[in-house]
């Protein structure tokens, strides 16, 4: 009977093959682990438009945490980024909008002479431009100087732009629904001379 030799090692894999299906491996983990944390937890938006000045200018960007509300309720002065749904001629179109949170389900809101009353008290704003408070003209101070009372429905939120003359929200709109919302936007990331929490 004849000896037969079995190979205890796997043949040598070439150093430089070895090297990119490592690198390889490496780049599809860390591209796999972004697309993840782009989806579920971070996420940066770009500001266009000027309905939240001063708090944040067109060319602005911002990070948005998707996992906040998982976590816990909405809170009055949130800003946050969500989803505006419209329908045009049978085409459906999404919009990401930001804006801050001013009334929560149920709440009552309503606007007297350019002040935001929720739930009969009149809310404290500091993030409002105080040139833009000096107008005298309602309409270039708040745009929508007067608004009746109304109570929020129930899993809807109404917002507001911090530029309340420039900004398009809850008082065109109506409140929006939670499921609307995408996150909360919790810090200016670019500009670096703008960098800083909300």
């Amino acid at each position: 009977m004849t000896e037969q030799t079995i190979p205890t090692d796997a043949p040598e894999t070439h150093p430089v093959t070895k090297a990119i299906r490592d690198w390889f491996l490496v780049v599809v983990l860390a591209l796999g682990a972004a697309l993840l944390v782009r989806v579920y937890v971070l996420q940066q938006f770009y500001i266009s438009g000027p309905s939240m000045e001063t708090t944040l200018f067109g060319n602005n960007r911002v990070l948005v945490n998707k996992l906040s509300y998982r976590m816990h309720d909405i809170h009055r002065g949130d800003v946050v980024v969500f989803d505006r749904v419209t329908t045009s001629d049978g085409t459906i179109s999404h919009d990401d909008l930001i804006k801050r949170v001013i009334a929560l389900p149920n709440d009552t809101v309503e606007i007297k002479n350019c002040i935001v009353i929720v739930n009969s008290r009149p809310t404290v704003e500091p993030y409002l431009d105080k040139d833009v408070l000096d107008f005298t003209d309602p309409v270039n101070r708040c745009r929508v100087a007067n608004m009746p009372v109304q109570t929020v429905p129930a899993k809807k939120i109404f917002v507001m732009g911090d530029n309340r003359p420039e900004s398009f929200d809850s008082r065109s709109f109506g409140p929006i629904s939670e499921s609307l919302v995408v996150g909360r936007a919790f810090a200016i990331v670019w500009p670096l001379n703008r960098i800083s929490t909300l």
